[in-house]
């Protein structure tokens, strides 16, 4: 096996317990945990913002993935006790904010090969043109 070869299967060493593919998927795989990733990232912090900004998600769905990710140490709950009403806060950790380059290459791949479902004109585009 040449050297290029062992780095494609990252995911396949006689090292691992576990493949490190599924144990990110286990992390950010729950539905809406990409999407409140991604509003993060565009630096939404509120709860009523994340309510707003992602089609589809309830209350109850959202308060379990915020919940869920400050377990899994991918964001941070900050409470605002001074201010009246108290405000809530949420914010991505070092290990959430290295998430961004996997939603990054997503976007990519839905630009480049689904084009269909992605732009208006229905065809792909090089990330250059985008």
């Amino acid at each position: 096996m040449t050297r290029t070869q062992k780095n494609v299967y990252l995911w396949k060493r006689g090292d691992m317990k576990c493949c490190p593919i599924d144990t990110t998927f286990k992390l950010v795989g729950k539905k809406f945990t990409i999407l409140i990733l991604r509003e993060m990232i565009q630096d939404k912090t509120r709860f009523n913002q994340f309510l707003d900004s992602i089609e589809g998600i309830n209350p109850k769905i959202l308060s379990a993935r915020l919940k869920e990710m400050e377990r899994s140490g991918l964001i941070k709950r900050k409470v605002y006790s001074a201010e009246t009403p108290v405000r809530i806060g949420y914010f991505l950790t070092e290990k959430g904010s290295a998430l961004r380059s996997i939603l990054d290459q997503m976007a990519l791949f839905s630009i480049r090969y689904c084009a269909k479902e992605v732009f208006r004109d229905r065809k792909p585009k090089s990330w250059r043109l985008v």
